[in-house]
C-alpha cells in the first residue's frame, strides 16, 4: 500500500501555544481513518493542514508525495455541518455542481462533463430526487448528503469529513456511514467524529488527538484509552445495530 496523507513531526501554531504538536500519521491508501478527540483538541485544524489551508509552523505534510496545495485536487472536503447556512438561496443541484469550479474552466458555464458529474454524485449520495429543492428544505440528513455529493463531482482520491453526522439523528448517521463504506471501496476516507463507539464499526483505525497525537486499532480501543484522551472516565456504547 502507498501512502495518501503523510505528516512528518508537524506542529501548528495560531501565533500562541501550539494547537498541534509533534504529529506523525501516515493514511494509507484505500485506508477509513477515523480521527476523535475533545473540543478544541485539534481535530478541524488538523484536517486544514493535511488541505494545505494552514501551513505547519513545522514538519512537513504530503498528500501522494506532493506538497498538499498542489495535491489538493485528489481531496473532496466536507466541512462542519454547523457552520453551513441553511438559508442560502440555492438548489442542490447548483450547490453540488460548485464542487466542479476546481476541475472546470472558469467562464462560460459547466459544461455536460460538469453536469453529467453532479447527476453521478447525487445519485451516489441519494439526492437526485431532491435535486430541484432549495437547500433550507432538506432534512439534517439530505443536506449532508448533498454536501457529500459536492465533495464527490470532482471525483476525489481522498473523503475528509469533519463531524459528517453531528447534527442529524441516529438513523440517518447509520446511512451516512453505510455510503461512506461504499465509496471507501475506491478512495481513501478520513473522518472526524464525536461518537467513538459508533466509528469502529466501520473504520480501520482511530486516530485520538489532543494537541498530540496516537493512533489505535479499532480493537485496541477501550474505555481507559477513551479516559486518558478526554481526561475524564468514559463509557463507551455498544451501538450493535443490523443495517441490513
Amino acid at each position: 500500500m502507498s501512502a495518501a496523507i503523510e505528516l512528518e513531526r508537524v506542529s501548528f501554531s495560531y501565533g500562541g501555544p501550539l494547537v498541534l504538536e509533534d504529529i506523525d500519521l501516515t493514511v494509507e491508501e484505500g485506508e477509513f481513518l477515523g480521527l476523535v478527540g475533545p473540543n478544541a483538541s485539534g481535530k478541524s485544524t488538523l484536517l486544514k493542514v493535511m488541505l494545505g489551508l494552514f501551513r505547519p509552523t513545522a514538519g512537513r505534510v504530503r498528500v501522494f508525495g506532493r506538497d498538499p496545495v498542489d495535491g489538493r485536487h485528489a481531496i473532496g472536503y466536507v466541512p462542519q455541518f454547523a457552520t453551513f447556512r441553511r438559508d442560502f438561496p440555492i438548489l442542490v443541484r447548483d450547490m453540488v455542481l460548485l464542487g466542479r469550479l476546481g476541475a472546470t474552466r472558469v467562464l462560460g458555464g459547466y459544461r455536460a462533463a460538469d453536469h453529467a458529474a453532479a447527476e453521478l454524485a447525487m445519485r451516489e449520495a441519494q439526492v437526485w430526487d431532491v435535486r430541484a429543492n432549495p437547500i433550507g428544505m432538506l432534512s439534517g440528513g439530505q443536506l449532508q448528503r448533498a454536501l457529500v455529493a459536492r465533495a464527490l463531482v470532482s471525483n476525489p482520491k481522498i473523503l475528509i469529513l469533519d463531524e459528517p453526522t453531528s447534527n442529524i439523528d441516529v438513523l440517518a448517521e447509520a446511512d451516512i456511514f453505510t455510503l461512506f463504506r461504499t465509496l471507501n471501496e475506491r478512495m481513501t476516507i478520513v473522518v472526524v467524529s464525536h461518537d467513538v463507539g459508533f466509528i469502529t464499526q466501520y473504520v480501520h483505525r482511530v486516530a485520538c488527538l489532543n494537541r498530540t497525537l496516537v493512533c489505535h486499532p479499532t480493537g485496541a480501543i477501550t474505555g481507559e484509552v477513551i479516559a486518558q484522551l478526554y481526561g475524564t472516565p468514559v463509557r463507551l456504547i455498544d451501538h450493535g445495530h443490523d443495517h441490513s
